[in-house]
């Protein structure tokens, strides 16, 4: 099953990391209808046991997310496309509640 994000919560202000600073995702499965919202550490361990998720970027196109670790071991969630690790996630906006 993949899921679309479709918002993320992050702190404000220039983080080192930003994509390490998102705390959680709202995603969308789009079969069945169903939002919720997921911590980071949920939706990592998602993802290493089969999930898929992805973004729309800004042409309507699917951009998948796999799941990256820094040098400290903090595991996060990164877009990639054409083999790049790009910032789609970035670009979304806050999750209201």
């Amino acid at each position: 099953m993949a899921v679309r994000i479709t918002c993320v919560d992050k702190p404000s202000g220039n983080l080192q990391d930003p994509h390490e600073a998102i705390s959680q995702y709202g995603w969308l499965d789009e079969a069945t209808g169903e939002t919720k919202y997921s911590t980071r550490a949920q939706m990592v361990e998602w993802m290493k046991t089969g999930g898929q998720a992805y973004v729309r970027d800004s042409y309507g196109n699917q951009v998948f997310c796999n799941v990256r670790q820094n040098t400290h071991g903090t595991e996060f969630l990164q877009t990639v496309t054409d083999n790049r690790w790009t910032d789609n996630l970035l670009s979304l906006p806050k999750c209201t509640y």
